[in-house]
């Protein structure tokens, strides 16, 4: 019988199969943060619980963090108390915590897959939407909410009902001036934020097979906006070579071992899904948003559409979008004006985001009247990218180099949009009030084109500035 990567590792997760018919499913890897869990702990006290497997646990601090200056306390008294309140409960309870002072912090969804700690074959388990990351590892990884992450903490487990399956297959290979972020914003405008919902995507074909870790992460990332909770990449030579000497991965002949294992994990050839889908890789142009859903985008050589071209059941949501973004149909999306250039998140955050976007930006200036920030990933990702003189481009264009944090994907800290500014964002949500104003406006694209962006002081076609 052939088995697909999510038959095979639920398979060998399976405690058993619960009376109401969902699987009691065991969480090899629990992540955690500041924003999710303090309740989380606070009802494992109330019911007089320990944590069931502290050694699989691994906190850090990212989404309420400064990026400006990290000193502590925090000007905001809220995020100040939440720091303490995670630095206490890890302590505590006997948690790995990578704190502010710790070489290792950063984001979640970062310092997961940098550090070793995401490997092929796990299933992954994390109070945020965006643990489908871990994905492009191998991995089975699940956003879970507050009270899912006290049932990990006490027994290391979920119960889930098994989705079903569906392949997306990327042929061919991308152009130049297209990224991972393009070909994971045209998945999702062609099947819709809903899409996903009840299935866990496979991605698979030439154009994932040629990518790097990094760039799966992205794509992976953003399985959620498009309706999957899990999204995942087979493992591969390319994983096996990414993991190799971290921290957290197994090391010698352990490691060569675990290869083994991880090579047999992947989807049989001939196994069988639920559904398929097929992309045409040199088809898709550099990508943005144009609305306030993911699923809202179009190509960078596109028009901004009008409300009567939606399908039916849409079209009340993109003269929503329309009227809230106040962008004029009919028009080239090319031109609009920004206030605002952010590189960085979980999404686009890593080394290879940074070094993409500093290709656009050398020698170049930062347009009058825009704001700039990139905001690594991780101190790891600052401390690789300082050593490459990557901050030193951003920093002689214009742009603000920041400390490792969420910054302003998120209006959780200090990092926000004011009024109705419009931000080029690398990040993965354009939501209203995303990013910390009520009427704050997102584009989302990938770094080169936000880099692009910063240049011109309006949304630009980045294969037109690449050197």
């Amino acid at each position: 019988m052939t088995e697909t990567l999510l038959d095979k590792i639920w398979r060998a997760h399976t405690v058993r199969t619960l009376p109401s018919g969902q699987t009691q499913l065991f969480i090899g890897l629990h992540l955690i943060h500041e924003v999710t869990s303090p309740q989380a702990f606070q009802m494992l006290r109330e019911a007089g619980h320990s944590i069931r497997y502290p050694k699989r646990t691994f906190a850090t601090i990212d989404h309420i963090v400064p990026t400006a200056s990290q000193l502590r306390p925090f000007p905001d008294g809220m995020a100040e108390e939440m720091a303490v309140h995670l630095a206490r409960n890890c302590q505590e309870f006997g948690v790995s915590f990578f704190d502010l002072d710790s070489s290792q912090q950063g984001i979640i969804h970062v310092i997961g897959p940098e550090l070793g700690l995401t490997q092929p074959g796990m299933t992954i388990a994390c109070g945020d939407s965006h643990t489908s990351t871990h994905g492009a590892l191998g991995a089975l990884a699940f956003g879970i909410g507050t009270s899912q992450v006290r049932d990990v903490l006490a027994s290391q487990c979920l119960a889930m009902a098994k989705p079903k399956l569906r392949q997306i297959r990327i042929e061919g290979s991308l152009p130049r001036g297209v990224y991972a972020k393009d070909a994971i914003l045209a998945i999702i405008r062609r099947l819709g934020v809903m899409g996903g919902v009840g299935y866990v995507y496979e991605y698979a074909g030439s154009a994932v097979t040629a990518m790097s870790v990094e760039e799966r992460l992205t794509i992976c990332n953003m399985s959620i906006e498009g309706g999957a909770r899990v999204g995942y990449v087979n493992p591969d030579a390319t994983t096996f070579e990414y993991l190799k000497g971290r921290p957290f991965a197994p090391q010698g002949e352990a490691f060569d071992r675990a290869v083994v294992w991880w090579r047999s994990i992947a989807s049989d050839p001939d196994a069988t899904f639920d559904d398929v889908v097929q992309l045409d890789a040199p088809s898709i142009e550099p990508m943005l948003t144009w609305g306030i859903n993911p699923g809202q985008s179009i190509g960078v050589s596109e028009r901004v559409p009008y409300p009567h071209e939606a399908p039916d059941a849409d079209r009340a949501a993109w003269d929503e979008a329309l009227a809230f973004m106040g962008l004029e149909s009919g028009r080239p999306i090319v031109g609009t004006p920004i206030d605002v250039a952010f590189i960085g998140s979980c999404t686009n955050g890593r080394l290879s985001d940074l070094r993409v976007a500093a290709e656009v930006i050398r020698g170049q200036k930062v347009a009058k009247g825009v704001r700039a920030l990139v905001v690594p990933g991780s101190k790891a990702v600052a401390r690789a990218a300082e050593a490459e003189g990557l901050h030193e481009i951003f920093l002689t264009a214009g742009f603000e180099w920041r400390k490792a944090g969420c910054s302003l994907c998120l209006g959780m800290n200090e990092d926000k949009l004011t009024g109705m500014e419009i931000c080029a964002a690398s990040s993965n949500r354009n939501f209203k009030g995303r990013m910390g104003s009520p009427t704050g406006r997102t584009l989302l694209m990938s770094p080169a084109m936000v880099a692009a962006a910063s240049i011109r002081g309006q949304v630009a076609d980045v294969r037109e500035m690449l050197p």
